[in-house]
């Protein structure tokens, strides 16, 4: 397995130390926090998941941090919406952020490489899978994310979303345990004769 090398994006510190600051931000301007690859891939993210995943699904995000994705969704009508994350700062913003909202979002701290605490029919990743691939032992780390993802899903659909890996390579990576289903488009590149995307976005569904 392809290695990346491991930077602060793979720590908790940093991601402590980011949300406290986001806290800040947020209550003293109401500034909820940056949106990871931005708004037009969490468009394509939500139009897709309103089309083809029922609001009465159980949905989870792992790795959520500010929770946008699942606010996004709450707007949208969905009920059965949870949000994980390792930093107990980011899970504290994404409540008062939802909070404010009267969103009935069920938020919880939790390192989803020691497990996720329920079976889920939807689980989705913006970016988790990303810096868990910067981690110090990140290829010890990555199996075990599968591990808990894969024992977590029921008969529904993981939904990734990587800047760090392409559709190839996130197929390759996880051919064991999950089949690809579908793709869904992101805006792509052209350089040297070749076409490319800066962002990935998967949907893949366990073998049986």
């Amino acid at each position: 397995m392809d290695e990346l090398d491991s930077s602060e994006l793979g720590t908790l510190e940093y991601w402590e130390e980011r949300y406290n600051n986001e806290i800040k931000n947020f209550n003293e301007h109401g500034d909820t926090g940056e949106i990871w690859f931005g708004e037009d891939i969490v468009d394509r993210l939500v139009t897709w998941i309103t089309t083809n995943i029922s609001k009465s699904q159980s949905i989870v995000d792992i790795g959520c941090g500010n929770g946008h994705i699942l606010i996004e969704l709450a707007q949208m009508g969905y009920k059965n919406l949870t949000g994980l994350d390792y930093s107990e700062k980011g899970i504290n913003l994404a409540t008062a952020i939802s909070q404010r909202h009267d969103f009935d979002i069920k938020f919880q701290v939790c390192d989803i490489l020691e497990g996720l605490p329920e079976t889920y029919e939807v689980i989705h990743d913006k970016g988790t899978y990303d810096a868990i691939s910067l981690s110090e032992n990140s290829i010890e780390s990555c199996e075990k994310y599968l591990g808990s993802v894969a024992k977590a899903l029921g008969n529904g659909c993981f939904v990734i979303t990587s800047c760090n890996w392409t559709e190839s390579e996130l197929e390759k990576r996880f051919q064991e345990t999950f089949i690809l289903y579908e793709t869904i488009p992101t805006p792509q590149f052209r350089f040297g004769g070749k076409v490319g995307n800066v962002v990935s976005i998967c949907v893949f569904k366990k073998k049986l």
